[in-house]
């Protein structure tokens, strides 16, 4: 029997700005316009996603103590403390919840300072340069990454 997979999707700093900031980078889509479209998706793929977003540090971190236990897979798109937080980085590897690392624009193709990442080395995948469209894949790459776990750890349950 399939799990009810729960997936966080986490937004850091700025991001709620998506829509007037810097349309060229970001297409003018809204953050709301990426949510509800991810929204849709897990709908579609059957698991529920929750949403968070802050531009403190501090609560982007609890939110991600809270997620233990309860989450299966988190997505996060930790915008500019992708280059700065080693505290971040630090919650993550706390919780030993698996999550990708979303970016909408090429962060190794913008300014220099923006090419190291805290969170790259150890999430189970990047997902960068593809403006909205990159939460699609992630979720939809979060969600094969579950179903194949779980298949896994039904295997070895099984009787020999």
């Amino acid at each position: 029997m399939a799990k009810d997979f729960h997936i966080l999707l986490l937004n850091g700093p700025n991001l709620n700005m998506l829509g007037t900031r810097e349309p060229l980078f970001y297409d003018g889509l809204t953050l709301q316009d990426i949510v509800n479209q991810t929204s849709q998706k897990a709908k579609q793929l059957g698991v529920k996603l929750s949403h968070f977003q802050s531009n403190a540090e501090h609560e982007l971190i609890n939110e991600i103590h809270q997620a233990q236990g309860k989450i299966d897979f988190i997505l996060i798109n930790p915008a500019a403390l992708t280059h700065t937080s080693v505290a971040l980085r630090d919650a993550i590897l706390s919780i030993a919840i698996p999550f990708y690392e979303i970016h909408l624009t090429n962060i190794y193709a913008r300014e220099p300072f923006r090419h190291h990442s805290y969170l790259s080395d150890i999430a189970n995948g990047v997902i960068c340069g593809f403006r909205a469209d990159g939460y699609i894949f992630a979720l939809e790459a979060a969600v094969k990454f579950l179903f194949k776990i779980e298949e896994l750890a039904t295997i070895d349950e099984s009787p020999t």
